[in-house]
This record gives C-alpha cells, structure tokens and sequence, in this order.
C-alpha cells in the first residue's frame, strides 16, 4: 500500500489537484468535498477540528446536522481517494481528522522548501543558483491558490498563499537584475504587471528592466499608465519610491545602471602599455541632494528628534553616527528622511541617501552603494576603482573637506555599513535597521517604538484630516488600539480612508475587526503589513521561525524564557538564545527585565502575533504537544508554589494532567520567593486557564484553576478567582470530568463564604459534597465538610459545624494532610470558644500548635495563632494577645496576605479598646474598613464599621466625635 501511496500528488497552487498512481488526474465533487480536502492540505500532517470544518464550509450559520454532514463528507473523500490508491491518508484525530502527505508530495510544501533554498543560496553570493530555485518555485503555481473554492475563510488563506507567490517572483526578479538580464525579464515583468497592476513594486522593477535595456521611453510610460491607474481606482498618486524612480529615469542618473561597467574591447583595450593604469582625471565636484521626499503630515517623536538632532548637530569630535533601531513597520525611514530634511542647513554639501536592501533576500553590498557615492560625488563610472578598500579610500577622501549626511536606510549588518562610515568628525551618519548594525563603531543607538494613543490619533488626524477624526473619537482610538500604534498599520488605514472619503472610521474599524482578515485589510498599494513582516520572517534561522509560530499560542500576556523553552521542548539556556534573536529582528521586544522573579519576559506585538499565528496555520507542524507542554510548565510551577508555602501538596486536590518540568535548580530560581513569583505571574496564570479551556486540556484546566487559589484568597483576587473557575468548570463539564467539577464547586463554595453568599455557597458546596461521597474521595470530602462546617457556623448552627469539622479533621488525619488536620482543629477550637469553652479550646489549640511545629507550616501556624489571641482575649491577658497579633501581624504582610491582615488589624482594635488605647483602636478599626471597602468585603467593613460605632458610644465623652467613616464632624 506504501508504494502506491507515494505517487499521489496533490496541488492546491492553483485549482485543487490530485494526481492518482497512473498519473489521471482525481476527479473530488465540487463543493463540500473540496472545502474539506482543501482545509486538510493546507494543514497537511496537523488536526484539523470539525468546528474548523464547519466554519470553512458554513461560516457563523451552520445547520444543526453540520457534524453530520462533515462525517458523510470524510467518508466519501476516503472512497475517492481510495480509487487512486489511497485507503488510509485521512485518518480521524480529536478533536477532528488530519491528513498525512510526505512532504514532497504536496506542491505548498515543495514551494516553501525552493524558496528557503534560495535564501541560502543568495545569502552565500550563488545567485545563479537562487534564481533557479526561485523559478521552479515559481512554476508550481498553475494559477491562484485554491482557485475555485467558494469558501471564503479558504479563499482569506489562499490570499495570503498568493502573497508569498509574488514575494518569491518579486525576488527572482531582483536576482536577474543583479545577474544583468535585464532585457530576458522584460516580458516576464510586462506580464505581471498587467496581471497586478496596481502593485508598485513590480511596475518599479518593469521601469528599471526597461531603461537597463535602453528602451528609456517605454521605462516613462510604465510610469505614467501607472498612476493613471492609481489615481483612476484608487485617487491617489504613485509612491515616493516610484515617482523618485520616475525623476531619476529623466535625469539619466548613473546610479540606475550597473555598478560595474563591461570591460573594454577592440582597440582600445590594448591602446596603453602592458601594466600601465589608467589615467583618473581629478574629480568634479559635485553637491548630490539624495534624500526621498519628506511626508508633509509627519507628527510625534519630538524627544527622539531633539536626541537626533543634537548628536548630528555636533562640532568637533569623532563622525556623529546615529541608528535607529524597532520593529518592521515602526516608521524607522520615515523618521530618519524627516530628520534628513530638518537637518539640510547643517550640512550644505549635500545628503547621500541609499536604501541597502537589509529586508531584502539580497542586500546591497559595500561595493554596490559606494559605486552608488563615489558617482554622486563626480567619479565617472569608469574611474570607479575594483576593490571595495579602493573605493572606501576615495570616498573617504571627497568627504575629508565636506559637510554631508549619510543616510543608510534598511542597513543588515555592521559589515555592510562600516566602509561606508567617513573619516572625519564633519560629516554625519543616519542609518535604519535591525539588531545586526547596533555594533556600529561609535554609534549611538535610538529606539524607534510604536506611538502612543495620542500620538497615533494625532498621526491619523494629520493624514485623514482633524474634522473626520473629532467626528469619530471612539472609533478613532479603537482603530489606534486594533494595530496596536504601528505607524505603518496607521498609514495604510489612512490611505484607505483617503482613497474612500465615504468610508466612515466605524466601517473601517469593522473591517479590521474580523483577525483572521485583519492582515489581509491592512494593505493598500506597496503598503502591505504582510510583507513587511514576511521578509523579516525569511530571513530568521529555521528554529527562528518555528519558535515564532510556537509563540502565536501564548496568545496575549508576556512570554517567560522557560515558556518558550516548554514550546520547543528544550532547554532554557537555548530558547533564551532564540528568543533574543527575535528581539534581534525585531520580530519580539522586552517586556520584563530579568530582576524579577520570572527572569526576561517577552511579547508580540499583535500584528506580529497575527502574521505568526497564519504562517502556524499554513504549517506542517502538530502544535498540540507543545500547547500540552505550555500548559503543564505553567501547573507544575503554579504546584510547586503552593508546595513550597504550605510545606507540601496539603488542603488541594490535584488531578492527573501531564506536567513539564524545568530542572530543580531552574525550578529553585524562580520560586525563590513562590508569593512573589506567583503574583508577577497572575495574569499569564490565568490566561493559561484560559488557554487550558480553549485547547481541551480540561484536566489541567480546572487543576490549574484550582491550584491559583493559593493566591487569589491571600491577595484577595476575588473577581480572578471566579473567572478563572467559572471557564474551568464549563471546560470539564463538557469534557465530563466529575471530580474536577466537585473540586471547582468546592472551591466556589469557599469563594462565596469569603464573600458572605450564603446561599451560593451551599449552592456550590452540596453537590461537590454529593459527588466526592460518589467517587470516595476522601480528601475531597474532608475540604467539602471543612466548608459546610463554616457554612453552618456562619448560619448560627454551631451542632452541624462541630460535626462536620470532626468529619472533615478524621479526614485529613486519614490521607496525611497536617494542615487540613491543623486548621481543622483550629476551627474546633473556635467552635470551643463560641460556647464558653475555654479550657477544651487550649488543649485543641495546643494539638494544632504541636502538628504546626512538625510541619513547619507558617501559613497554618499563623491561623491557629489567631484563634489563640481570642482565648487570651476571653481570659483577659489583652497584653499577650496584642504582642501575639503583632507577631503573626509582620509574617502576614511579609507574605502580602491583604486579606488576613484585615483580620488581624481587627483583633487588634478590639484589644487596644480593651487596655484603653481608644485612639489607637480607633485608627485600627478604620484601616480594617478601608482594606476591606478596597477588597469589597462589604460584610467585613459594615463588621468593623459597627465595631468603631460601638466604640465611639462607650466612649463618647472621651474623645472628639468622628463620623462613622472617620472624618471629624463640627
């Protein structure tokens, strides 16, 4: 069967295409059954859902009987293919069915590979040799991807296939031109300008291939078809890179034909003797003004201006050199040409301006851009001499007397900018680009982020025009928020808010409100989010990339070194490696220095989070075990935490989900303080509950949920507490996990106590108490009955609390739990208390002290002490009590324990009162009501509020009166 199998061919570059073992083609119905087959090979050897299906094929209005119809399609592709040969290649997988194509069997993956190919290649100068993988990339396109489907989800994807197409011919292009065949690419490039004529890129190459190949006025018309296109679809003009194209066209700039000129021929090459150079007439002087056009509506970035101008506006001294450094897309060339244009007086011989092609697949090299300078300056081209030093030493030496600003745009490399760099103080040096030129000798680094909310309304205000934006505010700002202040995300929306006056921004707010397409939005003209993104994406390493896909699954929040290391399954020194990389390429930024106790933390910006999560999409990669892995680390951690501040796996319930863990001593790092850590971490712990529900991890869903417990009660992160829950317990009740259920409903039933909801709380705690009896669960039982006991105390019904406490201490004493036993039997000892029996308390307190001290829990120790302090109080040794309050008093705010502290500054109160320190009890009682009104306990506050009011009437000749909230009243 494996060798038949292996012939099958399938093709989804064009319509959709299976080619059997004989090599006829597969006829598969039109409709359903292509939609299914075509969403399967786009995630080749990956799960694909049945909700996935569905949406492909119905979108948001699905029939009842859609799972159904899924099935029945499955089944009937399975009898197709298996007429070529294929009996097993789509098997079921939960939560839904996966193909299996070797890679070479399917032309997207052939695709992908031809193109990384080329990367290589170029990058190790074979440019022959690219430009051939190249090509037969090219040609496994047989026409747009998916051609046909009438699913518009897969129509989005194939979109964004189709853009990778012309990215790969956009390069071959600039390969062939590099090549010198010029006048072989010209029908090639005619064609695909007529096929994408709106496309900038391409008519610019098209002029270029044109004028090369001497046919200058065909070159001019290019242009101008071009923007009668532009300015009859779409109203507006052709871009700075086009019409600059168009002006140098005109001129006959020298810069536009190769850098190197043929060597000469005929008589003339022998006319001077054998060794003999030839002659240099001294250079013209020339004053070259470089620079591309400055943006008429450019706004903010007014510090780093200052910063710019100032170095570049220095005298003496070494050459000022400024880099500019951010994420693609950030507006890094356009803040260097606008500070190039403010900075003209300054330098009055002139501006060289070059963009190296850093995002390029073939960046310029020192020798191409200073045959590019040394012509602007005045050397005729065939007194340029061969060597890079050669001409590194001639243009340093026309800029030793001159005032000039060099703007390197796009620069990849310290290498590609350090022969460029003149040698004197007089002369200045912009340059744009990544990580690779922040070694540049001298420099100083300025870092270009995304804008503000102000100042990207400002921003949009300035290009749409004031009036439409104060028409709109709200939609205003949430446009800004959608691309996250991206400035070049803000220029295409203005552009296609400009191009369509009758679009409101609610209708475009609209439009980018659907993440799946909002990348496909984003795009008007040369101006493509996508690309932008894509050519930095290509040019990362191969565990680059398949770490960035990995991170588009963290979705939101900050991403850990060691969650990175959990994606790859690998060890945290390497993925910290990787993940500086990225923060090299400015694919990720630094959000969290590594003084804290999570070490650096990591994140997307939301554009970039969406560009990865397609390029997963389109992947052959099963992310399922790495989501498995992420969600594990983040439970073993969250456990081991708890472990730590209670001395073991004591009062929770844990259940069977698979965990990752980091090596003891990495473990030992980051739980040096588990509070601290816990609490830096809240946000991501809870979206890994989330993350949990969404990937059906139910299992680690509600441990996960149920573990954060341990820091939501003593920080009194309340509304966490019932979210995080409430989306744990809808996962495992569909998942049909009871003892998570029983386990959720038990720890909802504490969070109602805490919060007074009586009857919720019995809601919640009776049929956990019904299924933990059902599953015999007898750790589940003890903390079900821990609850009900306190229940029943809170509702005056001290018989049933005595009980169900002893049930639940005879549970914990059952599976080894000392701090269930211990606060078991501090709640006993309270119970004692409430009847007056003073001496049973002792001895209970005194049982629960002694199984503290073999523990070594402080957390429980300082609860007991709590009860205790009231039996001193009982007895009348207020002195005692209050030294004993303040002891356990200094533990709990070491530990940040919000809630107990209210607690004990309540005792506290009482007990000053009762040595008659009313002042100071007073002051007690109100910090107990403004804790408790900030963790909205309002029975607490009203509690202690009746407290102070009591005091204030005992003591009512005594003191100056104060109102209930503590004011002074006249």
């Amino acid at each position: 069967m494996a060798d038949r199998t292996d012939n099958l061919m399938y093709r989804i570059l064009g319509p959709l295409e299976i080619t059997g073992t004989s090599g006829q083609l597969s006829h598969i119905p039109r409709g359903r059954q292509q939609v299914v087959l075509s969403a399967l090979l786009l995630e080749a050897n990956r799960v694909v859902s049945t909700e996935s299906l569905i949406d492909a094929i119905w979108g948001e209005r699905p029939p009842s009987t859609a799972r159904t119809q899924i099935q029945t399609c499955v089944s009937a592709l399975r009898v197709n293919l298996a007429a070529l040969g294929d009996h097993s290649r789509i098997t079921t997988r939960e939560p839904g069915y996966m193909i299996v194509v070797a890679p070479d069997r399917i032309d997207l993956s052939l695709f992908a590979a031809l193109r990384d190919e080329a990367r290589l290649l170029a990058d190790a100068g074979r440019l022959d040799e690219a430009s051939d993988r190249t090509r037969r990339a090219a040609g496994l396109w047989r026409g747009p991807a998916l051609s046909g489907t009438r699913s518009s989800r897969l129509q989005s994807i194939a979109a964004r296939l189709d853009e990778h197409r012309l990215i790969n011919l956009e390069t071959h292009i600039d390969l062939e031109l590099r090549l010198g065949r010029h006048t072989e690419i010209v029908p090639e490039l005619v064609a695909l300008v007529n096929d994408h004529p709106l496309r900038e890129g391409l008519r610019g190459r098209l002029m270029l291939a044109l004028y090369r190949s001497g046919r200058q006025a065909e070159a001019l018309e290019a242009f101008r078809s071009g923007r009668l296109i532009l300015v009859e679809q779409l109203g507006i003009e052709p871009g700075d890179e086009l019409r600059r194209l168009e002006s140098a066209i005109l001129a006959g700039d020298p810069e536009l034909t190769p850098d190197r000129d043929p060597p000469p021929s005929g008589p003339a090459a022998t006319a001077a003797p054998e060794g003999t150079p030839p002659e240099r007439p001294p250079p013209e002087r020339a004053v070259p003004f470089q620079l591309p056009p400055d943006i008429a509506d450019f706004t903010a970035r007014e510090r780093l201006i200052h910063t710019a101008e100032t170095l570049l506006r220095s005298g003496a001294g070494p050459t000022p050199v400024a880099v500019l450094t951010g994420p693609s897309g950030v507006g890094k060339s356009t803040l260097a040409i606008h500070l190039g244009h403010r900075l003209m007086g300054d330098y009055p011989d002139g501006q060289l301006y070059c963009d190296l092609g850093g995002n390029a697949s073939i960046p310029l090299t020192a020798l191409d851009v200073l045959g590019r300078f040394l012509r602007a300056l005045g050397i005729p081209g065939s007194q340029l001499p061969e060597t890079v030093d050669e001409r590194a030493e001639m243009y340093r030496n026309l800029l030793a007397d001159k005032r000039i600003l060099i703007l390197l745009d796009h620069a990849r490399t310290v290498g590609q900018v350090r022969q460029l760099l003149p040698g004197t103080g007089h002369c200045g040096v912009l340059i744009t680009g990544g990580s690779g030129v922040i070694g540049v000798p001298g420099a100083r680094l300025l870092h270009v982020d995304v804008l503000g909310p102000e100042e990207a309304i400002d921003m949009l205000a300035a290009a749409i025009g004031a009036e439409r934006v104060a028409a709109e505010p709200e939609a205003a700002r949430a446009l800004v928020l959608t691309v996250g202040g991206l400035p070049l995300a803000l220029r295409i929306i203005a552009a296609r808010l400009t191009a369509r006056p009758n679009w409101s921004l609610e209708w475009m707010l609209d439009r980018l409100s659907d993440e799946r397409r909002r990348l496909d939005e984003l795009a008007h003209g040369e101006l493509v989010i996508r690309s932008s993104l894509a050519l930095t994406y290509d040019g990362l390493t191969d565990d680059g990339r398949r770490l960035l896909r990995l991170l588009s699954l963290h979705d939101g929040g900050t991403v850990p070194t060691w969650a990175a290391a959990a994606l790859l399954d690998t060890d945290p020194r390497h993925a910290g490696d990787l993940l500086e990389s990225l923060v090299d390429a400015q694919m990720l930024e630094v959000v969290g220095t590594g003084s804290g106790p999570g070490g650096p933390h990591y994140g997307l910006h939301s554009l970039v989070r969406l560009f990865a999560r397609e390029e997963r999409e389109r992947h052959q990669e099963d992310s399922d075990p790495a989501l498995v892995r992420l969600v594990g680390g983040w439970l073993a951690l969250a456990e081991e935490a708890h472990r730590r501040l209670y001395g073991g796996d004591f009062t929770i319930l844990h259940g069977d989900a698979p965990r990752w863990h980091l090596a003891h001593d990495q473990t030992d790092r980051l739980l040096r303080d588990p509070m601290a850590w816990l609490e830096a971490e809240r946000d991501n712990l809870c979206r890994a509950v989330d993350l949990a529900a969404d990937t059906g991890q139910a299992e680690a869903c509600w441990d996960l949920a149920v573990t954060l417990v341990t820091l939501f009660e003593s920080r009194c992160y309340y509304e966490e507490w019932q979210r995080t829950h409430l989306r744990a317990l809808e996962a495992v009740r569909k998942a049909g996990l009871l003892r998570g259920c029983a386990a959720l409903l038990c720890s909802v039933g504490s969070l109602c106590l805490t919060r007074s909801q009586l009857s919720a709380a019995r809601q919640a705690l009776e049929p956990a108490l019904e299924t933990f009896t059902a599953l015999a669960d007898t750790r589940g039982l003890a903390l079900t009955r821990r609850n009900l006991a306190l229940l029943a105390r809170r509702r005056d019904d001290p018989r049933t609390a005595l009980d169900l406490h002893q049930r639940a201490v005879a549970g914990f004493q059952a599976v080894a739990d000392p701090v269930g036993r211990t606060d078991g039997l501090a709640h006993l000892a309270r119970l004692a208390l409430d009847e007056g029996r003073l001496d049973n308390a002792e001895r209970l307190l005194d049982q629960a002290l002694e199984v503290c001290h073999t523990t070594g829990s402080c957390h429980t120790e300082g609860q007991v002490r709590l009860v205790l302090s009231d039996l001193m109080r009982r007895r009348g040794r207020y002195q005692e009590a209050e030294e004993l309050l303040r002891e356990v008093l200094d533990v709990v705010r070491s530990r940040g324990d919000i809630a107990r502290e209210s607690r004990i500054l309540h005792r506290l109160g009482k007990v000053s009162a009762q040595l008659g320190r009313i002042s100071a009890a007073r002051g007690l009682l109100r910090d107990v009501v403004a804790i408790r009104e900030r963790i909205l306990d309002r029975v607490g506050a009203a509690e202690a509020r009746l407290e102070l009011a009591r005091l204030e009437a005992e003591h009512a000749d005594e003191m100056r009166p104060f109102a209930l909230d503590g004011r002074a009243v006249d």
